[in-house]
């Protein structure tokens, strides 16, 4: 037998059980307040009446009137006049009126309470997003626009939603946004203040309709635990096929293939990636600046399209022969493969991914056979000069760097304070391996002395930022030691290349570009990567390749290193190229401007320095 509970609240005063229930009441919010305040009017109302009744106060003896007048007194606050009854009907309606004007005062706080209440949640973003097929941005960092650009610009013309979420006040984000970005009638930018991490706060963000899920916080763990959340919630949801892309910086968070699969998780590791463009682009001044406007949405991209009248050509005829787009790979069975060899021969159910400023098939045009066309012949090239590398810091991607370094480095010199054995010793060792001479530099950078002869002995320069310490202050460091090796360079009159390493947007607004600088914001090239893996999921492998250490990559080559200098139609550059192995992007001028995307039958004359922007294996 179920043992009975003893009453232990038996002994508390009447006064506090009821203060103890009032405050319950109370906590329960604004409605709750309206129902206990109608309650009580309507008691009191009644009561009153009942009093006039019970004495005799109603003198027309109509009890109906008497319940009647007494509630329409509470409600209107009126009083009686001297006229309208006895004494004591008199004193009883005023006691009512009275309690009429206390009830109204009362229920205009509660309501005015309430709609404060409701302003200030939408001030704080937290009602329901009610949208289809929109982009979520989970994160938001002040400073940091290049991704919201991104997105705008991939929108176009169409009708676009941006939903951003972050653990802040919606408003502080929308006054942020509205002064940094510029945005057409057709783009909407919504903000809601979001736990990205919690389940049941990312509820608001309707992430089972978006088109997209971007994860965006510069943190890894709180990038993990956001994903762990998002793939948490649309499984809940039965919705795990919409496309979650986030950016982690280190190399040891790796989410499991078949949870990547399960939950169309597609991630990259940016610190890889930022080593490798600082190893290429210090010896190939606006590599960095390349990389920025292959993936930027302003101009050309990379599209996934069926191209008519294609199968049965060669990739090499294809790219000499298609007008208003760039052949860059296939789609086949599946597998995407980059620059594939000029002679593969195409089927009919073959995608080519095309670069190209405009994503419609009609656009794109097989151009016919040219009969008088003729192969740019093959040139002998001799070696490459060798050339040295100044590398100031170290960080933890230093062993990439210098493993990705071009081969016609003959030596590095490290300079940098405090270095680790451990990562002292792999130098050594990819040093010796890859068989240049490795030396290591005073450290004392607050010497100008020093810093002048270091630098004016170098070629190229490499700043590293340092990761241990806070992003800012890093940065600061950098464009602060950049400065210098800037002045010395123009004082001098020395023409080597610097190319310095930033965290984020914001340190890059303050240096600009600079003549012979390559400036890498790992911040600004994480949004880039990640606007075009939630535009195109499709070509992620790509992606993949392009910013990997195998495969074909995104290089500057020298007209006279591939043997093409010399004025030659875009078609014959196209095909010669495609024959050595290479996909030819466009290229810089003399005015040190890119083109992209050239017409066919433009005639370009190139000198043996200028540099072709191109696609192609180490």
């Amino acid at each position: 037998m179920k043992k009975a509970k003893s009453n232990k609240t038996k002994g508390i005063p009447f006064k506090e059980r009821f203060g103890y229930w009032f405050d319950n009441r109370m906590a329960k919010g604004s409605l709750n307040l309206i129902k206990i305040l109608i309650v009580v009017s309507l008691v009191v109302a009644l009561l009153i009446a009942g009093l006039i009744i019970l004495f005799g106060f109603n003198e027309e003896g109509e009890v109906a009137s008497v319940f009647w007048n007494s509630i329409a007194t509470v409600i209107n606050a009126w009083m009686p006049y001297y006229e309208e009854g006895s004494v004591g009907y008199l004193i009883l309606m005023s006691v009512t009126a009275i309690a009429g004007v206390l009830f109204t005062s009362v229920l205009i706080g509660i309501i005015t309470s309430a709609i404060e209440e409701r302003i200030g949640d939408l001030k704080k973003g937290n009602s329901r997003v009610l949208e289809n097929g929109h982009t979520v941005v989970l994160g938001f960092y002040p400073g940091e626009y290049t991704l919201l650009r991104q997105l705008i610009l991939a929108a176009g013309d169409d009708p676009a939603c941006i939903l951003v979420a972050e653990d802040t006040e919606r408003d502080g984000m929308e006054q942020d946004i509205s002064e940094n970005l510029e945005y057409p009638k057709n783009v909407r930018i919504v903000c809601r203040t979001v736990d990205i991490t919690d389940p049941a706060s990312l509820e608001k963000c309707s992430l089972e309709t978006a088109g997209a899920i971007i994860v965006n916080p510069t943190d890894d763990l709180r990038t993990l635990k956001t994903v762990l959340a998002v793939t948490a919630l649309l499984d809940e949801k039965g919705d795990p096929d919409v496309r979650i892309s986030a950016i982690l910086s280190d190399n040891r968070y790796l989410f499991p293939a078949t949870l990547a699969e399960d939950n169309n998780i597609s991630t990259f590791h940016t610190k890889i990636i930022i080593a490798k463009m600082i190893a290429h682009s210090c010896t190939q001044t606006g590599l960095a600046e390349t990389f920025r406007e292959v993936f930027d949405f302003d101009g050309c991209e990379f599209y996934l399209v069926p191209v008519p009248d294609t199968e049965g050509v060669t990739f090499g005829e294809l790219s000499a022969r298609l007008e208003n787009g760039v052949p860059a790979g296939i789609y086949r069975d599946g597998k995407t493969t980059v620059n594939p060899p000029a002679d593969l021969i195409l089927k009919a159910s073959d995608r080519v991914i095309v670069f190209t400023d405009d994503d419609e098939p009609e656009a794109l045009k097989l151009q016919a056979p040219r009969a008088d066309e003729k192969e740019i012949p093959p040139a002998d090239i001799p070696d490459e000069e060798p050339t040295d590398i100044l590398i100031f810091g170290h960080n933890e991607t230093l062993p990439v760097i210098m493993e990705e370094l071009p081969e016609n480095v003959a030596r590095v010199r490290l300079v940098s304070s405090d270095m680790p054995d451990g990562l002292k010793e792999k130098a050594d060792m990819i040093a010796k391996e890859r068989g240049y001479e490795l030396t290591y530099g005073g450290s004392d950078l607050k010497n100008a002395e020093a810093l002048r002869e270091l630098a004016c002995a170098a070629s190229h320069i490499v700043v590293l930022n340092d990761y241990g310490k806070d992003p800012d202050e890093a940065d600061m460091e950098a464009v602060f030691l950049f400065l210098n090796l800037r002045e010395i360079r123009k004082s001098a009159g020395l023409g080597f290349n610097i190319t310095v390493e930033l965290q984020k947007e914001n340190s890059h607004k303050l240096v600009g570009k600079g003549e012979h600088t390559d400036f890498i914001v790992s911040s600004s090239m994480s949004s880039l990567i990640l606007s075009q893996l939630a535009e195109s999921p499709e070509l992620i492998d790509m992606f993949r390749e392009i910013l990997s250490n195998s495969g074909s990559e995104l290089y500057l080559k020298k007209a006279g290193r591939l043997g093409v200098d010399g004025a030659h139609t875009v078609s014959q550059l196209r095909r010669s190229l495609a024959n050595r192995g290479c996909v030819m992007l466009g290229y810089i001028g003399a005015d040190k401007h890119s083109r992209y995307n050239l017409p066919l039958d433009e005639t370009v004359t190139l000198s043996k320095d200028d540099d072709l922007i191109v696609l192609g294996r180490s």
